[in-house]
């Protein structure tokens, strides 16, 4: 049959919504397109489906083919009219919904997270003809799902209070000499890692050394992040993530944000925490800190260009008084050792469980009597002792001293505290480290728990 005498580009906003209220009368909805969706009153549209039922509707003629190809030709006519076309979401590689698989494709839609609204024309933009009030109606019966959005905080950071060295002293156990070689370290380097045994207090000191840095416990200027597996480069530095209404963005991650924060105070020094740093892929989530970590390589002129910064943006840079205080449990099994190349970039400091007379000063002025205080400190030392000298464990397996850093208020339930902890946080342990040896992970539990 002879094509409708009438150029698409003369198609109306108000026929197309006909062609939108009719796609929803008429029961299960087109399929959507593999690469592009018209977006409307929170629903999504194949958007050439759209403009050839569109076009149907204006000629008059039930079948008349739609005239321009899907794509960009198509989408110029429906944006033309003030409809908003979205890109589809980042599917995998060999995803179906790439293959046109419109099984897959429902399905996707059904797991979109909110929807997006349509975009109000801007000002001064040539607008269609008003909407028709039976078909705005009939497109507004059913309301657009709200939007996804993090909740409010409901808390404030706590206000600065003044830290200073003696403070520190008092809440460590550190000597005097080891606290010293510890800033030393980090004010020559700007990067320290912590590393040492489980409960030996890493991240405890890695945030009062940014307090004492700092002169006071200035949440302002320390953040705290924790690696894991999932952890990425994405998420760190810069990446495409969802938003609240499930579109895709580019994204600035926490180092680029807080880096920035820095970068308008360079006379204050900032501290980035970095707790568990080696449960993650660190060379693959640092990036390009392989270089700007250094305490040399620092400032504009040694600034890169991310790989996902558009083109045209300025380059990325770590500002001076920035400092990153990463921490390590080193008797985890599942992590391998980092890479010369990111290791040479930290300075290193051990920390050991401490059962001697710090911890026992300590306890002493939370009211814990002495003779829990003598049986607490001579069987953790023993056991340390037992599982250093196993050549399948070693002294990165001993246990630290943070286990016991919460002693009860009243010395009364100190015994029975006491005999908790290791019951419930310390046998278990020793169950994990001797699993393939039964008969001395109980004889060493035997040990610990006799009264």
């Amino acid at each position: 049959m002879p094509t409708p005498d009438l150029d698409p580009t003369h198609l109306t906003r108000d026929q197309v919504i006909a062609a939108l209220r009719q796609m929803d009368h008429e029961g299960p909805r087109m399929p959507l397109s593999t690469v592009y969706d018209l977006v409307f009153k929170g629903k999504r549209y194949a958007p050439r489906a759209v403009a050839q039922l569109a076009f149907r509707l204006a000629t008059g003629v039930a079948d008349a083919p739609w005239p321009l190809p899907a794509g960009a030709p198509t989408n110029r006519v429906l944006e033309q009219l003030d409809f908003t076309i979205a890109t589809k979401r980042p599917t995998l590689e060999n995803s179906p919904l790439l293959d046109g698989d419109v099984a897959a494709q429902e399905q996707m839609q059904e797991l979109y997270i909110g929807a997006a609204r349509e975009t109000p024309p801007a000002k001064g933009k040539k607008q269609g003809r008003p909407t028709p009030p039976d078909a705005a109606n009939e497109l507004e019966a059913t309301p657009a799902p709200s939007e996804v959005h993090e909740p409010a905080p409901t808390y404030q950071r706590p206000a600065p209070e003044p830290y200073n060295r003696q403070q520190a002293l008092n809440e460590l156990f550190l000597s005097e000499e080891k606290l010293d070689t510890t800033l030393a370290a980090l004010r020559r380097r700007r990067n320290l890692i912590l590393q040492g045994p489980p409960g030996t207090g890493k991240t405890f000191l890695a945030r009062r050394l940014a307090w004492l840095e700092l002169g006071a416990t200035d949440a302002q200027r320390v953040e705290l992040v924790q690696f894991h597996p999932s952890y990425s480069y994405e998420d760190f530095v810069q990446g495409f993530r969802p938003d609240g209404t499930g579109n895709f963005r580019l994204q600035d991650g926490i180092l680029v944000d807080f880096c920035q924060r820095a970068a308008q105070e360079p006379e204050q020094p900032y501290f980035l925490l970095i707790d568990e740093l080696n449960r993650g892929n660190v060379a693959r989530i640092f990036g390009e800190l392989l270089l700007l970590l250094e305490a040399d390589k620092r400032g504009p002129r040694n600034a890169v260009r991310l790989p996902y910064a558009p083109a045209g943006s300025p380059p990325f840079f770590v500002p001076e008084n920035v400092h990153l205080i990463g921490t390590m449990n080193l008797a985890d099994r599942s992590l391998a050792p980092l890479d010369y190349a990111l290791r040479r970039r930290f300075a290193f400091v051990n920390l050991e469980p401490e059962f001697g007379v710090p911890l026992q000063e300590f306890l002493a002025t939370r009211q814990v009597p002495a003779a829990v205080i003598s049986r607490l400190t001579t069987r953790l030392t023993e056991l340390n002792q037992v599982i250093a000298d196993d050549p399948e464990l070693g002294p990165d397996f001993c246990l630290g001293h943070s286990y016991f850093c919460q002693p009860p208020p009243t010395p009364a339930a100190a015994s029975e505290w006491l005999q908790l902890v290791l019951e419930q946080e310390i046998v278990p342990l020793l169950d994990d480290y001797w699993l393939d040896q039964p008969a001395k992970a109980a004889q060493q539990k035997k040990k610990l728990l006799a009264r």
